[in-house]
This record gives C-alpha cells, structure tokens and sequence, in this order.
C-alpha cells in the first residue's frame, strides 16, 4: 500500500506528491501493532480473537464451495460458475470469512487446514 509513485526516468509516476502524504499517513497509523491491540482488548473484553486466513475467500462459492478465479467476474461482482450463485465480490468474502471462523472455533485449526488444502488443491486443478 505505501509503495512509492516516483515511476523511471522513462515513465515517471503521476501525482507523486499526493502519493507521498498519503505513504506517509498509512505508515504513521501503525498497522503493526493493530492486531496485538486487538487481541488485547477482545481478551480483556472477555472475547476471543480468531486469525482467519483470506486466501481465496471471494473466490469460493458460498452455496456450494466451489473454488475459481472465474467466479471474480469483476471487482464488485461474483457469479459462481457451478451453481449460478451471484452476490458482491465483498459479502460473499465475508461470508466465507465469517463460515471459516465459525469452523476454526467449532473444530480447532486443523479443520481449517484441511479446508484450505482442499480449496487450494481444487484451485490447481482448474489451473491445470
């Protein structure tokens, strides 16, 4: 997110400038210390925390999990290309974000693991 716009000498960045204030603002937030913040307060809250991995969550299906590049079919949209579900690109990740959490608390992180080995082997299929 805070990489430079300066570009090359052959193809210089454009407002570079902006770009610069807006580095320097990103870095200045912290980010780093966000997620210990976080599981911190939830603690002291009473709450647990729960490191859900985002890979390929707004590309599985909801409905019926199937796993492709395909069913992206823009920034905003997702149409699976199984079973016809459509949705915003963002809920559906969120959704699957929500149900990999739920399984990580309900089965511990080696029902996660598994999840993720099948829908990364069912990815390399495809991309075969």
């Amino acid at each position: 997110m805070s990489k430079s716009a300066a570009g090359t000498a052959e193809n210089p960045g454009k407002n570079v400038a902006a770009k610069s204030g807006l580095n320097k603002a990103i870095l200045d937030q912290g980010w780093r210390e966000f997620r210990p913040q976080l599981d911190y307060k939830t603690a002291w809250k009473g709450g647990m925390l729960f490191a859900v991995p985002p890979q390929y969550t707004s590309q599985t299906c909801p409905g019926c999990g199937h796993v492709s590049a395909d069913n992206r079919q823009s920034q905003a949209v997702f149409a699976c290309v199984e079973c016809g579900y459509e949705n915003n690109a963002d809920v559906v990740g969120a959704i699957n974000v929500k149900e990999r959490g739920h399984r990580l608390l309900a089965c511990g992180d080696g029902a996660l693991r598994l999840s993720m080995k099948q829908e990364l082997a069912e990815v390399s299929q495809l991309s075969s």
